[in-house]
């Protein structure tokens, strides 16, 4: 049994999909984040970071877990799912999930507060966060040619690359002719245990989004 921490985000996402997608039993503890739940002392106890999600495993003397790529491996290696145990073919997976942990996370997540939050438009910084968001995108497309999947089989490192990729239009950013990206993200979509995954704690879409709060959250954690 397990406890998660979490929110409506990606990195939120990319765990509440693989506890689906392994079937295990979990509670959910939604966090607050402009309402500023992630700072609290009791939060930042579990998670130094104060940021989500964060696991605890019961099983385990009540193990906690944070960062959404090391709650992947834990997830991963736990079960003996959604991760090879060859050595060449775990490494593949790892290098994939440290691609979104390095790359796509953080560029988008940036593309988001420049486009999206920022209360005063940056074109440059968001000409240059668009720019490097499609570079990226770019990159899984040539990884996905030939490949229904990332690493060959469904993996924690397509989990993880799907729950910022499928957000590309609140991000703005372009992914026009990306035909492999297209065909995987829609594959992924498609998969019971993501949809149900995606709507833990709740259910966010563009329109549920309050665009003012989170230029005012934006402007206090930047100022």
């Amino acid at each position: 049994m397990f406890t998660l921490y979490t929110a409506p985000t990606p990195n939120g996402w990319k765990v509440s999909i693989a506890l689906e997608e392994l079937e295990l039993d979990y509670d959910v503890v939604p966090i607050n984040l402009l309402g500023g739940e992630q700072q609290t002392d009791e939060y930042v106890r579990l998670n130094p970071n104060g940021k989500i999600p964060t696991l605890v495993d019961h099983e385990r003397d009540d193990l906690v877990i944070f960062e959404s790529g090391a709650i992947l491996l834990y997830l991963a290696e736990k079960t003996g799912r959604l991760m090879p145990s060859e050595p060449a073919a775990r490494s593949e997976v790892v290098q994939w999930l440290m691609f979104q942990m390095g790359n796509l996370g953080p560029m988008m997540g940036q593309a988001n507060v420049f486009f999206r939050y920022f209360p005063e438009k940056i074109p440059a910084a968001i000409e240059r966060y668009h720019r490097e968001g499609r570079r990226l995108m770019e990159v899984l497309d040539r990884r996905l040619e030939g490949r229904e999947f990332l690493c060959g089989e469904y993996s924690i490192a397509d989990i993880a690359n799907w729950s910022w990729a499928h957000t590309y239009k609140w991000s703005g950013i372009d992914v026009s002719g990306l035909e492999n990206l297209k065909r995987w993200r829609k594959t992924l979509r498609e998969r019971p245990a993501v949809e149900k995954g995606r709507s833990v704690p709740i259910r966010l879409t563009e329109e549920s989004v309050d665009a003012t709060a989170f230029s005012k959250a934006a402007r206090s954690v930047l100022s």
